[in-house]
């Protein structure tokens, strides 16, 4: 068949993008935009030798923890050792010469869904699953591998990590660490590692330990009016794109490094509570060509709120540095820029740091340096090493930086460097969500339901959430309701652009999917909010029963605790048993309107004959919420129904239920 001039034209495109994606980095560099810094070589071992590094930490983060924790201890590296450090994000470069590489390696990796890669480090996997007996054989290295122990295979990526690289000669320096963040241990279980591998390579690298001391990797220059752009000073906005006025911002891809920014075209209060509130919010996607599937989440960029803003500039007496213009530089083309520059002081730390969150032992181990006075300096000292008064007298009571800050000094103000802090200080991440809509009959609109995280401690302080009380500030304005929020926010955002109730997003894939043929039986098990990706699941069935197609038994177990006051969606589920007929079945737990509490998973062990049924005809299982206790709850209440309906001893029912998820038939999107 011969090819038009459309087709040839259309071949040559394709042709032209697949060259440019695979010498993406060898043609240009990624601009300083303040998402992302690349070096013009995608070589690892070059852009090292280049760059005269004495030691490489890389990370494979999928949101933005792994990578926090893999800065930290660069930073350790060097203020310890004097070591000149490269980080690098694992998906920025290659490693087909690993074996050349001269210097010591860390790798921090966290384990993603089921023992998953994150996405960034799948082509890392692909290459390391390549390597034979040794081919490694003159690397060192480290590893440290963030994972959850309420999920099936904890910590799986960092395992197969350690195996590939092992069985190809490589040599591991120090202990295998795993960091755990189901127990809550997450970061204690870095911070023994760190200080067991620190000593290792001490000896391993023959090093000099000197006192730790704060060396910025980048120049802060402060500028006067003049000095800058005013059209290209960055107020909040993501990235580049949303000032150079040349972009389409309707036109993706939209991912972690760059959001669309969302109209929420409406939203609604959830619960009938004075003391609780859960948000149901949707976002127009009409104007855009970002689109999702049933099951994936969305990402809402949050900011930081006036209170915690405020709180926090005063603490650090950088109140009156509110519209101070900075700009930064790297020291060298490996370090990036954490966010768009030029900007202000006010900026950097409502929309691109993480202020609000819990302080670690990590940063008040270096904050000693910057006290006020002798006394919060040995105060902070002792808490930095001692880590059962840390979390005591820390972390239990849920403090934030400011807070911290003011509790160790009796509210002195701190002169902490704006580098350090910019250093040191997590990023900002988007928070994910559950997507509750269904992309079959919501084309152009996604759906989330958020719980809206506010409890108040004994001290009469309020523990918030950034992301969901920024979405009841919305749902409050947009409604003109009379309730006051926990907390304000700068609704209209950097030069006004989130005005009328936007917000930047983007949607991240996930494999939380329905079974392809609508007749497969479903057992869906979400409490409380855990009910959102079911309640796209079963719009998604809807629609298929309307388009003809025959519709499978489809079992929901929903939590809460009564059915008056946080009953979600308890208007919906009637509509929909009306077009599904028999093949929907709603069956609930009030853990609060009888005498003993009721939660999912004795619903689960009252219906076992028919789970049995269910699993029998091939069912797929869902579950989806509290990954500590729920999701582990289920999984023991189906190992006991299985065990039990067919004579199994609970180890062979267990392995039953790890074959499902091998076979993703038992998925979980639990937090």
């Amino acid at each position: 068949m011969a090819l038009d001039t459309l087709d040839y034209s259309v071949l040559v495109a394709l042709a032209l993008a697949i060259a440019a994606y695979f010498t993406k980095g060898l043609l240009w560099a990624v601009p300083d935009d303040g998402t992302k810094v690349t070096a013009t070589s995608r070589d690892i071992v070059q852009t090292v030798e280049e760059n005269n590094k004495q030691y490489l930490v890389i990370y494979g983060s999928q949101t933005g923890t792994t990578e926090d924790y893999a800065n930290k201890f660069a930073k350790e590296l060097k203020s310890k050792f004097k070591l000149n450090v490269m980080v690098a994000d694992i998906e920025d470069y290659d490693f087909d010469r690993l074996n050349e590489l001269q210097v010591p390696i860390s790798i921090f990796v966290a384990t993603y869904g089921e023992g998953d890669f994150p996405d960034s480090s799948l082509n890392f996997e692909e290459h390391l699953s390549t390597l034979g007996e040794g081919d490694l054989e003159n690397l060192n290295y480290t590893l440290f591998g963030l994972g959850n122990t309420t999920y099936e295979f904890y910590n799986a990526a960092s395992q197969k990590t350690h195996n590939f690289l092992s069985g190809a000669g490589a040599t591991l320096i120090g202990e295998f660490g795993k960091g755990d963040d189901g127990a809550g241990t997450l970061d204690e279980d870095y911070l023994s590692w760190k200080e067991g591998v620190l000593d290792v390579l001490k000896d391993f690298l023959k090093l000099d330990e000197h006192e730790a001391k704060f060396e910025p990797s980048l120049t802060l220059s402060r500028l006067d009016p003049g000095e800058f752009d005013e059209d290209k000073l960055f107020l909040g906005e993501p990235d580049r794109s949303y000032l150079d006025g040349k972009t389409d911002l309707s036109l993706g891809p939209f991912d972690h490094a760059h959001p669309y920014l969302a109209p929420i075209s409406f939203s609604k209060e959830l619960f009938n509570s004075k003391d609780r509130s859960c948000i149901h919010a949707e976002f127009d996607l009409s104007q855009t060509n970002l689109r999702y599937s049933t099951g994936d989440h969305l990402a809402v960029w949050p900011s930081n709120s006036n209170e915690k803003l405020k709180e926090f500039l005063s603490i650090t007496n950088l109140d009156d540095q509110l519209d101070q213009v900075v700009d930064l530089k790297p020291l060298d083309s490996t370090v990036v820029i954490p966010f768009p520059t030029p900007t202000t002081v006010g900026a950097i730390f409502r929309h691109y740091k993480e202020i609000g969150g819990p302080v670690s032992r990590q940063i008040l181990s270096t904050l000693g340096q910057f006290a006020p006075s002798e006394k919060a300096k040995l105060e902070t000292d002792r808490l930095s090493k001692d880590k059962d008064a840390f979390a005591s007298e820390i972390h239990s009571k849920k403090y934030d930086l400011a807070q911290v800050l003011s509790l160790l000094s009796n509210g002195s103000k701190w002169e902490i460097p704006l580098e350090f802090l910019i250093e040191s200080l997590p990023h900002l991440q988007p928070r994910y969500y559950s997507i509750s809509s269904s992309s079959l009959s919501e084309k152009t609109t996604v759906h989330i339901t958020a719980v809206v995280e506010a409890s108040e401690e004994k001290d009469g302080r309020l523990i918030t959430g950034v992301a969901t009380n920024l979405l009841r500030n919305i749902e409050i304005a947009q409604n003109n309701e009379s309730s006051k929020p926990w907390l304000n926010y700068d609704l209209e955002g950097p030069r006004k652009k989130f005005s009328k109730n936007k917000l930047p997003v983007h949607v991240r894939r996930s494999t939380f999917r329905l079974p392809s043929n609508p007749s497969t039986p479903v057992i869906m098990i979400g409490p409380g909010t855990g009910v959102a990706p079911f309640r796209g699941f079963i719009r998604d069935r809807v629609k298929q029963a309307e388009n003809g197609s025959q519709i499978g038994k489809t079992v929901l177990f929903y939590g809460s605790r009564n059915s008056t006051e946080d009953f979600l969606y308890k208007e919906e589920w009637p509509q929909y048993a009306k077009t599904l007929g028999e093949s929907f079945e709603l069956i609930t737990a009030f853990s609060r309107e009888t005498s003993k509490k009721v939660y999912v998973q004795h619903k689960l062990l009252e219906q076992a004959d028919e789970i049995l049924k269910l699993i029998d005809a091939g069912a797929f299982i869902y579950v989806c919420g509290d990954a500590a206790k729920m999701a582990r709850d289920v999984n023991n209440a189906l190992i006991e129904i299985i065990s039990k309906g067919k004579g199994l001893t609970e180890d062979q029912a267990h392995e039953i239920i790890r074959n499902f998820k091998t076979l993703n038939k038992y998925q979980e999107d639990v937090w």
